[in-house]
């Protein structure tokens, strides 16, 4: 039980945090280029682009990282850019930030761009863009201690049994009273929204009856569980591997993000479509230094300097007081991640694609040319489909394809990769096997309507009516 104390204490922190984290809203991380930077030779002429200087956001969670790497390693010098980061308060912030013109590029949730096409409730409608991903995974579910004394555990100890875990999550959700049973994530009409929902749907649970959902930002996440303000959330690392034993020790990791959907996509690099066609040059330097920034992180030998070049309070400003530098960001980032747990057992999974930023793992890799930054509209069909499924739009919009392309546009993708040496797919459809998913439901993108009537728990499912 939280006091009256307790709650204003944490509060406080929360203002406190608040208050110090929106003064760095809008500087760059420094007061001017590395010397690493400095001594990258320009390849593009700043003078030949049609906007050479451009405000670029970003949210302060691991996800930044080729955004620090591409401003810090001179990536975007490279390609001719004079780039101001600008820290974002919230993914909203960060998507507002592109739609009404304080920022002309900047990291969105999965999601986010293929519902402002589509006009899904809760997302701001805009025509809005994105040709390339930040990175795929790198994201997790974090429940608080409650949940763990009642006997609910990470995913992979349940080894598969959807059944049981309904029966905890059930059992757990039943016995507290309807204004504590909620869920938190950080953006509405977004792929985490649709994860919680879809984990719980999957397990019997319907989501729309037995919780409902807020919205909190990534770096208040650990404070509101803390005090009780949710019992779960869901949020890109480094939020969750720091609300674990040993480090604030008030939840555990559930399950990463991968265990619901292996391969998705989750943040993409967002942009208005009137920017790319009046700045095409511009357009085309900014995904050029973005995926030499993705290679950068993917490459193993980099990843303990990328860990602890986030930590900078311009970024994540992930410090621990005790311990390690990269504590709290190098689980997500290297890939030895701890789930934790407060029965003293070792929960750590060594997996190098615990985050993808650029080389795909070998369960993706049967398709030639694939890699991490290259978008697959089917992909933005399964968004659409859960969209459907949640209420947030009345149907699969009858122009899917067409909305799907509009948003993710791997036709400019596949031009500006050719002129890098980079081979993709051929094509921007792919199925998505039984196994990648936690309920072993297959996508077939060739059938969104029938995938969406498959499923027995969503909004609006036609009702029987039983007469006597």
């Amino acid at each position: 039980m939280t006091t009256r104390r307790q709650f204003l204490h944490a509060m406080g922190l929360t203002a406190t945090g608040l208050a110090l984290y929106s003064c760095n809203v809008g500087k760059p991380p420094t007061a001017q280029l590395s010397e690493a930077a400095l001594a990258v030779e320009p390849v593009v002429d700043p003078k030949t682009l049609e906007k050479p200087n451009i405000t670029v956001g970003y949210v302060p969670v691991n996800d930044c990282a080729p955004f620090a790497v591409a401003y810090e390693k001179g990536f975007f010098r490279k390609y001719g850019l004079n780039v101001t980061l600008s820290r974002e308060a919230s993914w909203a912030n960060s998507r507002d930030g592109i739609i009404f013109g304080r920022l002309d590029a900047s990291p969105v949730v999965s999601g986010a761009v293929t519902n402002a096409r589509i006009g899904a409730e809760g997302a701001r409608k805009a025509p809005l863009c994105a040709a390339m991903t930040i990175h795929r995974h790198g994201n997790a579910m974090t429940m608080n201690k409650a949940m763990w004394d009642y006997g609910l555990r990470p995913w992979h100890e349940y080894n598969g049994n959807l059944e049981e875990f309904g029966r905890d999550f059930r059992g757990y959700f039943d016995a507290l009273p309807p204004e504590q049973r909620i869920w938190a994530v950080v953006l509405s009409s977004a792929i985490y929204e649709y994860f919680a929902r879809y984990l719980s749907a999957a397990a019997g649970v319907d989501p729309i009856q037995e919780f409902r959902i807020i919205i909190i930002p990534p770096p208040q996440m650990v404070n509101n569980i803390r005090i009780g303000a949710m019992q779960a959330y869901m949020v890109a690392e480094p939020w969750n591997t720091r609300a674990i034993t040993g480090n604030e020790n008030v939840g555990f990791t559930f399950a990463q993000g991968s265990e619901i959907w292996y391969g998705h996509p989750d943040r993409l690099l967002g942009v208005m479509e009137s920017f790319i066609n009046e700045n095409p040059k511009t357009y085309r330097s900014l995904v050029k230094a973005m995926i030499e920034a993705c290679q950068y992180c993917s490459n193993p030998a980099n990843r303990p300097e990328v860990a602890q070049l986030i930590t900078d309070p311009s970024f994540t400003g992930a410090k621990p007081k005790k311990g390690a530098i990269d504590k709290f960001t190098k689980p997500g980032i290297v890939g030895d991640y701890n789930y934790g747990g407060f029965d003293n057992q070792q929960r750590i999974i060594s997996d190098p694609y615990t985050t993808i930023f650029y080389d795909s793992p070998p369960k993706l890799s049967y398709i030639p040319g694939i890699h991490s930054t290259f978008l697959w509209q089917s992909q933005s069909l399964w968004l659409m489909t859960q969209a459907a499924r949640w209420g947030q739009i009345k149907e699969i919009p009858k122009d899917a394809e067409k909305k799907a392309h509009q948003a993710w546009r791997t036709d400019l993708y596949r031009e500006i990769a050719n002129e890098m040496g980079i081979e993709c797919p051929k094509e921007d459809y792919k199925i998505e096997p039984a196994e990648f998913f936690i309920d072993k439901k297959a996508f077939d993108p060739s059938d969104p309507v029938g995938y969406l009537k498959s499923f027995e728990i969503r909004a609006n499912r036609p009702q029987s009516l039983f007469l006597s």
